[in-house]
């Protein structure tokens, strides 16, 4: 008989919840119709919270589960999760890294093409039949180009591999130079400057919040190409719109808001 009662608060893969589901007696946040009402008469008894990297863990949510021993987070990120609170109470935080890498390493990749290619707005165009009347603009290559990758860790890492594969120059800004044969730019307005794509693999959290302003956009100019494959906060968003509506920049990709 199932007894252990664990916290999901957002919605997981079927065959996760499915795993939960048989072990485990799991109280579904997200479903409630009263969240308030399903803390204070479970929040007690619950051990583990399933999230992941966007909804995570906040401290007030931790506040209402004084018996919580894990956390564990299908995703990488941790961001969200309310770190100081959860070693302060000796609770457990788990995540899956590695699982993702390469998978975001090809969606980066894919949607550098994407937006350079301009395939999204040429796959409406055919499909309008459109194409019988007018013909798209020309579109710009990425081999050859300058690229610059924002967070070098595994994903940007393998990302540049990719690019190295089709004659990328490639240059990063980290929090300090790694071991890699790629060019070292310590300031992010200078790598946009020198990039004809940005790409965005950074953690992210407080210390990166909005670090893509509209200096950066500025810097990356109209011939540049944004992509993000991290997080949505990493990028200030209004100035983003603003820089697409103005055609400060070439285009985005954006896996991410």
């Amino acid at each position: 008989m199932k007894q252990i009662e664990i916290l999901a608060t957002a919605p997981l893969i079927p065959s996760v919840v499915q795993t939960l589901d048989d072990t485990y007696v799991v109280h579904r946040l997200w479903e409630a119709p009263d969240r308030a009402a399903l803390l204070a008469e479970h929040g007690s008894r619950i051990r583990g919270i399933a999230t992941n990297g966007s909804v995570g863990a906040g401290a007030a949510l931790l506040d209402q589960l004084p018996a919580l021993e894990i956390i564990s987070c299908f995703g990488v990120g941790v961001d969200a999760i309310d770190l100081a609170s959860a070693a302060r109470r000796g609770i457990a935080v788990t995540t899956t890294p590695g699982v993702l890498v390469e998978d975001v390493a090809d969606q980066a990749l894919a949607l550098l093409l994407a937006v350079s290619r301009n395939i999204v707005a040429a796959d409406r165009h055919v499909r309008e039949a459109k194409w019988a009347f007018s013909e798209l603009a020309l579109t710009r290559r990425v081999s050859g180009k300058k690229a610059g990758i924002l967070g070098l860790g595994d994903i940007g890492k393998a990302f540049a591999a990719r690019l190295a594969a089709m004659r990328v120059s490639i240059s990063y800004c980290n929090r300090r130079a790694a071991d890699v044969p790629y060019r070292f730019v310590p300031d992010l307005e200078t790598l946009a400057a020198e990039s004809d794509f940005l790409i965005i693999t950074a953690s992210g959290g407080a210390s990166t919040r909005n670090l893509v302003n509209a200096r950066v956009l500025d810097a990356l100019g109209p011939e540049g190409f944004l992509v993000n494959v991290a997080r949505g906060s990493i990028i200030d968003e209004p100035a983003l719109i603003s820089a697409l509506q103005n055609r400060k920049i070439a285009g985005a990709g954006l896996d991410v808001f």
